[in-house]
């Protein structure tokens, strides 16, 4: 992978209002501009996911590192990167995510070598990139990249990684009543525009547009089943690529996308609840869903991030306890289930978390949790007081006499 500055780059190219031309970003490679037919920044205000996309792409058509034994203070770390998306790109589960992470790394280490590969030079990237989560995602594919050339008997020396601590696990989960007002909200919510004619003109109103009922789906099919976000917004009826098969007449819900690979985030199959079954059931039934169970304007959705941060800020929903994103929906099944007693086991099969992670993020939950040791503690306590009791009594009789 070429070094910043010397090989293929993203570069934003002026708007020219004169000739209508709106801003764009191209891939700049040496005196030639390639379009990507991207425009916009994205919301980290650098090039939008598309672009990134587009270069990776234009890279890996372009560039072929050398793969021969070398020392690590010949190699430059844009080879390894290079070599690590050759060969490991076809087997992400999110292509996407993992072009963007293989850009910005590309970015900052292009033009170092592998020997510049420091505690130091991790810092500094975690600092540059802002984001603490995302900083350490992102060096654990570098990581791992690292790691592949090694394995790869491209060199031999050992480089090691620093990454950021991990963060505190999200422990923020909705009651019935925010479930609830949340539903409420996106069902009856309609969207609001400014009048540009007749006497109301440039008064805002509501329409009759209801721009948030196929969010009021997504939250039901969430918080019953726990499922995350992708899985549920891939959801169908019908058996296809790439969608989350819903069987409505046996009643499970088959969470991995038929043709994607399974990764250690577990998407066994599950029963649906028969509540929510028949509010599935129905929606088929009264033409309410076509191809997916979350569906807007008749297409299916690939986020609903916007939408459901629009709906919390609307349903007044606090967030002190935690930011609430479309993640808290999995922790609200898992809190439930544990708050009525449900196995740790059992619910960590149904939800397809490993015991161990459902036991130590929400096992305080548990109506048992840590009762053994209370009990114990209660026990110790009342045969101390009834030593004293005891005494007291022992005591009183001696004096009465």
């Amino acid at each position: 992978m070429p070094r910043p500055g010397k090989g293929p780059r993203l570069y934003l190219r002026a708007a020219r209002p004169d000739i209508g031309r709106k801003a764009v970003w191209i891939i700049r490679d040496g005196s030639r501009d390639y379009a990507t037919g991207c425009t916009g920044k994205s919301t980290s205000g650098g090039p939008p996911e598309a672009a990134q996309k587009a270069l990776a792409e234009h890279i890996a058509r372009k560039y072929r590192p050398a793969r021969k034994h070398r020392e690590i203070e010949d190699i430059d770390v844009a080879d390894v990167l290079a070599i690590y998306l050759q060969d490991t790109e076809s087997r992400q589960a999110n292509r996407r995510r993992f072009l963007g992470r293989i850009y910005r790394l590309n970015a900052f280490w292009g033009g170092m070598k592998l020997s510049e590969v420091s505690t130091a030079t991790c810092q500094d990237y975690a600092r540059k990139r802002g984001n603490v989560g995302g900083a350490r995602r992102d060096l654990e594919d570098l990581r791992a990249a690292i790691k592949h050339h090694a394995a790869e008997n491209l060199h031999h020396e050992v480089v090691s990684i620093w990454l950021p601590p991990k963060g505190m696990p999200r422990d923020r989960w909705l009651t019935r009543s925010e479930i609830a007002r949340l539903l409420w909200t996106c069902w009856r919510y309609r969207e609001i525009q400014r009048r540009h004619r007749g006497p109301d003109k440039g008064v805002k109103l509501p329409t009759d547009k209801r721009t948030l009922r196929h969010l009021a789906r997504f939250i039901l099919i969430g918080v019953y089943t726990g499922t995350r976000a992708g899985a549920v917004a891939s959801a169908s009826p019908i058996q296809a690529e790439g969608r989350s098969y819903v069987d409505l007449d046996q009643g499970v819900f088959y969470r991995l996308a038929q043709g994607k690979r399974a990764t250690n985030k577990r998407q066994p199959p599950a029963p649906i609840p028969p509540r929510l079954l028949a509010h599935m059931r129905r929606w088929q039934r009264m033409g309410l869903i076509g191809g997916h169970f979350v569906e807007f304007n008749g297409k299916p959705i690939l986020s609903v991030k916007t939408a459901f941060a629009r709906a919390v800020r609307l349903a007044g929903l606090s967030t002190e306890g935690g930011k609430i994103i479309p993640h808290t929906l999995r922790h609200t099944a898992a809190s439930w289930l544990l708050q009525r007693g449900v196995p740790v086991w059992q619910a960590a099969g149904y939800l397809g978390m490993s015991a161990a992670t459902l036991e130590r993020v929400y096992g305080h939950h548990s109506p048992d949790h840590l009762k053994g040791a209370a009990e114990a503690i209660t026990r110790k306590e009342q045969e101390r007081v009834s030593v004293v009791v005891s005494v007291v009594e022992a005591s009183t009789k001696t004096k009465q006499r």
